[in-house]
C-alpha cells in the first residue's frame, strides 16, 4: 500500500499465521532461551501448562503479517518506536493468529514535506478471539514533495 492509501479509521486484516511448536523453540533458542519457550517438558509442568512462544516472536509474526498486507510496495523506510506493546495472552503452538491493525492517524510533518507519519494499532488474536499482541506504532513514508 503506498502512504495515500491509508485513512484514519481504516482496518488492515491479514493471516492466519498458524503458530508451531518447531518456530516456538527455534526462535526462543537463538533469541529468548528462557525454559518455558525451550524446554516443553518442563513448559507443561509449569504455570502456563505447556510452551508459550516469546512476546519477542509473537511481535516478529505480526510484523511479517504487516509487511506482507501493507507495507510491501510502499514508501515506508523506518520506525522511531512504539508507544507500547502487551501480550494479553500467551501465544502457543497449534495457534492461528490473525492481524487487526486499524490505523489512528495519517499525517505529513510539519518540518519535512517529504515524511509522511502513520500511527496506528496492531492486534494479534488467536483463533478462539484471543488478544495476543497489542501495540500501538508509528511508521515513516519518505514522500516525493
Amino acid at each position: 500500500m503506498k502512504f495515500a492509501d491509508f485513512h484514519p479509521g481504516q482496518v488492515i486484516e491479514a493471516g492466519p499465521h498458524v503458530v508451531t511448536a518447531d518456530a516456538v523453540v527455534g526462535f526462543a533458542s537463538q533469541w529468548d532461551p528462557q525454559w518455558f519457550h525451550v524446554d516443553a517438558a518442563r513448559a507443561e509442568a509449569g504455570t502456563f501448562g505447556g510452551l508459550i512462544a516469546s512476546g519477542w516472536h509473537t511481535c516478529a509474526i505480526a510484523m511479517r503479517l504487516v509487511a506482507d498486507a501493507a507495507l510491501a510496495g510502499s514508501e515506508s523506510f523506518a520506525s522511531p518506536g512504539l508507544e507500547y506493546v502487551k501480550w494479553p495472552n500467551p501465544v502457543r503452538p497449534g495457534d492461528a493468529l490473525r492481524l487487526h491493525a486499524e490505523v489512528l492517524e495519517v499525517r505529513r510533518s510539519a518540518s519535512r514535506a517529504d515524511l509522511g507519519i502513520l500511527r496506528w494499532r496492531w492486534r494479534l488474536l488467536n483463533q478462539v478471539g484471543g488478544e495476543v499482541l497489542d501495540l500501538v506504532a508509528t511508521s515513516l513514508f519518505r514522500l516525493a514533495d
